[in-house]
């Protein structure tokens, strides 16, 4: 059985090298699905029986992991020196910094890589990550694992 839960969230980013528009300062609504997949609860009684995880189990796991740490804040690549700098100087600001230039594919694959040890810490071999899907505009989106 597969499940997925959506999560939206709003955050700034760059692509430095890019040759248009998105090498300039900017922000998304982003639109996060989360895929897990695993055998529904068969335990009679329990209240999440018939579920593969009770959606609101998926909800605060996400949340902690990568939409509270990423909403409202600006996304930036360890490598971009001149956001940094001037982001460094704004008291209080939320920053994120990450090892690989903030595209969809990258944050993509990045949350994955952040869920998949929590989701394994917390339940072990029952559930498996499926899938992140991460929109950047409602009409561009990218995949991870992409199979």
């Amino acid at each position: 059985m597969q499940i997925t839960r959506r999560f939206e969230f709003d955050a700034g980013h760059r692509i430095p090298n890019h040759a248009s528009r998105c090498r300039h300062l900017h922000g998304h609504r982003y639109a996060l699905e989360v895929t897990l997949t695993g055998e529904t609860i068969a335990e009679a009684g329990r209240s999440d029986e018939g579920m593969v995880l009770d959606f609101s189990a998926l909800k605060t796991l996400v949340h902690e992991t990568v939409v509270d740490p990423w909403d409202h804040a600006f996304l930036v690549h360890r490598n971009d020196a001149v956001v940094r700098s001037i982001l460094e100087h704004i008291p209080g600001h939320r920053t994120v910094v990450l090892d690989a230039v903030p595209t969809a594919e990258n944050l993509a694959r990045i949350a994955f890589m952040l869920l998949a040890p929590r989701f394994q810490a917390a339940y072990g071999e029952r559930l498996r990550l499926r899938r992140v899907r991460l929109y950047e505009t409602p009409n561009c989106w990218a995949d991870y694992p992409d199979d």
